[in-house]
Formats: structure tokens, C-alpha cells, sequence
């Protein structure tokens, strides 16, 4: 599904889902809070360091819970003023974008290889520019996964870190990105972009959280919803055409979605749009 994609109508329950998954970071986040007075208490009576590490990693683990319920809250009550006023559907990266204090961000799920896997964006914009990192296999958020630090830039930096990228987010109305990893207890499963029109956009505590929240929550967690109550993108098309094109011009899988890749930049176009004109039979690639 695409960001601007979906029913005028939240799908049967989400709403209840979205609340229930609310209500039980809350209880979870109050939870953690008790462990770390706990602990706090004991720090104070015995002076040990380990009293000190736990409470510092139970109230960091309570701010995680405290970032999900709220997405989850605002996610909910998005869906509600839509559904209410007739409106398109409220999509879960809205809520993560508003969290960060601008319109547009983007969840990013990549391989071993850091190549994207799937995508979740609040709006147009957002797709479009992660689209972009898609067919030219570079930018912020390849970057943030494969260090596992994040990474930000603006104005000319954004061009001269990401030839061809940096230009495009600037076509596009963008100054500035940041890029924060979304680690895992193993590794890193990818990475949450934050895009803004403004050139002095810049890495404020909440980026961190709302990460760690997206990760350890939404994505792994207890209650986890990889497919982000059904807007994440695992881009089937573009599969699909690639493996009809290396069935047709007999290349490997990895040459054929090179071609999408190719073609889409080249017309300026979508690699969904590419996909979907190849699947279709409008288009046939001969090399």
C-alpha cells in the first residue's frame, strides 16, 4: 500500500487494536517506572553502581513504552476524526511524523545487504523520496542501517554525501534529513527517516525515541505489527516484474531489478509504476 493509498474507512477494529496496544504500553510503561524507584531507593540506601545502571535502564525502557502509547494514541484518534469526517485514512507514519515535529517520515526495512526489503511513509512525499534511495542505492537511511549511528544533512551537505539523491530530495521541496537506525538485540532491522522542507530540521531526543519505540514496539516487541496495520510496502510488484524479466532475458534476479531500477530513474517514474506496466505486458525490457 502506498502512503497515499487505502480506504476513505479504517479497516473493522483498528481503532480498538490501536487503543488496546495503547492501554497496555501504558500499563507496561508504569511498570518500568516502579522498578526504577525501586532500584532508585536501593542506590540511595546502598550506594552500589548496579542499583544506579538499573534504574537508568528502567526509566529508559518506561520513556520507550510512554513513545508507543502515545503513537498508538495518535494513530487511534487520527483514525477517528478521519472516519468521522468522511476524510482519507489516517496512516500510522502520520502519527510518527507529527511525533517528530514535521509531515514527512518514513520507515525503512532492509536486508543483510542493507537493501531495502519494505517501506512504511507518512505521505507522497515521503515515498517518493525513499523510492529515490531505493533505485540509487544510496542515502541516509542505507547509511544509518549499515553504521547503526544516525545521519543527517541538509541543504548542499545533502548532495554532496549522496550524489544524484541529495539533488532529488531537493527537487522534491526538501532541505534536510535525518536517518536513525532501528536496532535490534542481533543487528539492525533498518531505519526511521525523518524529512523536512525547513534546512535547520536537526536531531532532537524524541528522534531517538520514537526509534526505539518503532523498533523495540512495533517491529519486535510483545505486541509487535511489522506491517504497520497494513501500510508497509514490501514492494511485490517490483519482484514480481523482476522475476519476470530475468525468466525472459535469462539474467539473475539482482541484474533484472537493477533494469526497474534503471528505467524508473531514467523516466523519472516509480519502480512500482515500471513493475506494474512489466507485469502488465506494456512493457518488455530487451538488453
Amino acid at each position: 500500500m502506498t502512503a497515499q493509498g487505502g480506504s476513505s474507512r479504517p479497516a473493522d477494529g483498528q481503532i480498538g487494536i490501536a487503543l488496546r496496544r495503547a492501554a497496555l504500553a501504558t500499563e507496561r510503561a508504569a511498570r518500568q517506572r516502579m522498578s526504577a524507584e525501586r532500584h532508585e531507593r536501593l542506590a540511595a540506601e546502598t550506594g552500589r553502581e548496579f542499583h544506579v545502571t538499573m534504574a537508568a535502564t528502567h526509566r529508559r525502557i518506561a520513556e520507550r513504552h510512554h513513545i508507543a502509547a502515545q503513537l498508538q494514541k495518535k494513530y487511534a484518534y487520527g483514525l477517528a476524526d478521519r472516519s468521522a469526517g468522511g476524510g482519507a485514512r489516517r496512516l500510522f507514519m502520520a502519527a510518527v511524523a507529527e511525533t517528530c515535529g514535521t509531515s514527512s517520515a518514513a520507515l525503512t526495512l532492509v536486508g543483510a545487504d542493507m537493501a531495502q526489503l519494505a517501506l512504511a511513509a507518512s505521505d507522497q512525499l515521503a515515498r517518493n523520496a525513499q523510492d529515490l534511495e531505493f533505485v540509487l542505492n544510496m542515502g541516509p537511511a542505507r547509511d544509518a542501517a549499515q553504521s547503526r549511528r544516525t545521519v543527517c544533512a541538509a541543504g548542499p551537505a545533502m548532495e554532496e554525501r549522496w550524489p544524484g539523491y541529495g539533488a532529488g530530495l531537493a527537487e522534491l521541496g526538501l532541505a534536510s534529513v535525518i536517518a536513525l537506525p532501528l536496532k535490534s538485540q542481533t543487528g539492525c532491522v533498518g531505519a526511521l527517516t525523518v524529512f523536512d522542507p525547513r534546512p535547520g530540521l536537526a536531531e532532537c531526543g524524541v528522534f531517538g525515541k520514537v526509534a526505539d519505540a518503532l523498533a523495540e514496539s512495533m517491529l519486535l516487541g510483545p505486541d509487535a505489527d511489522p506491517d504497520l496495520y497494513g501500510e508497509t510496502d514490501h514492494r511485490a510488484v517490483v519482484h514480481q516484474a523482476a522475476g519476470m524479466i530475468s525468466a525472459q532475458i535469462n539474467c539473475s534476479l539482482d541484474n533484472a531489478l537493477s533494469l526497474i531500477k534503471a528505467r524508473a530513474f531514467s523516466w523519472g517514474e516509480s519502480p512500482e509504476s515500471v513493475a506494474r506496466k512489466i507485469v502488465s505486458g506494456d512493457l518488455k525490457l530487451h538488453y
